[in-house]
């Protein structure tokens, strides 16, 4: 390419480009030299056609190698979400055999395996308030093979001073189940309503001790709100799980328990608990015979505790979609909303997993705000 020198004087610049960025330089000079005209063509009939100004040929090429690229990525994970799962799943929760998580687990666990016609192994794992279970989760492969069933990471991040977590290293694939916690007494014990216990707690503080699932659980959470809202305080013993906390307080080494209702409503109706309240204001239809906290005398207390599924972070969203309509699938099933019903709760899949994320930062700040105010803490 020439320019003509401005003057007598002037100096002719020649710039050479190699190869076929040269023909393209050149071509886009000529058809900017026309004033941009743009070509016309006439191909078929009257219709008059416009064609776009040309590109050089070396962006050209840049772009459709970026597209097939593009292309391919897409393709290589719908591939990999059509092929899954090739193999075994690990459901993995925070509690041991016996409560109300272990429970879901194992049934969510058996309906995902008929629908993915593959095992989904459930992995327990209990301790540290389920923290033992989301860093397992959280290190794990993000290939949809190592899922969650947890519940309580916005209460865990206000209650621990450390966490070997992050909340961003889950990725929320739905909501399984929905419920209220069950207040409980041996059934030798004197106490007989809510308002006796409350009486009681009030003239005694400190020496009722409360049988807990795990810091962070959701009986612990029922257990600290109630302490505010009545204005009572409990000595907290907390258990690695609802089920041998109950088993504690059948023993008579507690004296008062907050539990999921899988955990506690058989025992209840053997007659070896007393059930005081539910913790939902207006009670449960899935807990039916005993009284929600208004007519149990205190109804400025409401809470109710859920279940959910969770990917480690990065997890493909086809695959992610997958585990979702395979647990929807078993958990619109009459007989599956029976069983969760026969342990005290609702089954209350997410309208997708974007709406369940929406959930959990929707009422994150009022459980951080109730342990928080609680003024627990755990090392």
């Amino acid at each position: 390419m020439s320019v003509v020198p401005p003057a007598e004087n002037g100096t002719t610049i020649r710039t050479g480009l190699p190869g076929y960025c040269a023909a393209a330089e050149n071509e886009a000079s000529a058809a900017d030299s026309t004033s941009k005209q743009q070509r016309r063509f006439i191909t078929g009939g009257p219709q008059e056609r416009t064609l776009p100004a040309i590109i050089p040929l070396c962006k050209l090429r840049r772009m459709l190698r970026a597209l097939a690229f593009l292309a391919a990525c897409a393709f290589a994970l719908e591939a990999g979400a059509q092929a899954f799962p090739a193999k075994p799943l690990r459901l993995v929760v925070g509690y041991p055999p016996g409560g109300s998580g272990d429970f879901l687990t194992r049934l969510i666990a058996d309906e995902m395996s008929k629908d993915l016609g593959t095992v989904v192994i459930v992995d327990n794992r209990p301790g540290a308030g389920g923290n033992i279970a989301a860093e397992l989760v959280a290190r794990a492969s993000a290939d949809g093979y190592t899922v969650l069933n947890g519940n309580n990471h916005a209460i865990n991040r206000t209650l621990y001073r450390s966490l070997p977590y992050d909340d961003k290293d889950f990725v929320p694939v739905t909501k399984i189940a929905t419920g209220p916690t069950v207040i409980v007494v041996n059934n030798s014990s004197p106490v007989t309503s809510l308002q006796e216990l409350i009486a009681f707690a009030r003239a005694n503080p400190g020496k009722l001790f409360n049988a807990g699932a795990g810091y962070g659980s959701a009986p612990h959470l029922a257990a600290v709100l109630f302490e505010s809202v009545a204005g009572v305080k409990f000595t907290s013993v907390q258990f690695k799980g609802g089920g041998p906390a109950a088993q504690s307080l059948l023993a008579g080494d507690t004296q008062v328990m907050f539990a999921t209702s899988p955990t506690v409503m058989g025992f209840v109706r053997s007659g070896r608990l007393r059930a005081l309240a539910v913790s939902m204001r207006d009670g449960s239809p899935a807990v039916p015979g005993i009284p929600g906290s208004a007519q149990a005398g205190l109804p400025a207390y409401n809470y109710t505790f859920w279940f959910g599924l969770y990917v480690p972070a990065g997890t493909p969203a086809p695959i992610v979609r997958r585990l979702y309509a395979a647990a929807v699938k078993g958990l619109g099933k009459q007989e599956v909303k029976e069983k969760i019903a026969a342990q005290g709760m609702d089954a209350t899949p997410s309208a997708s997993p974007e709406a369940f994320e929406a959930d959990i930062k929707a009422e994150a700040p009022l459980l951080e705000r109730v342990v928080r105010d609680s003024g627990a803490k755990v090392e």
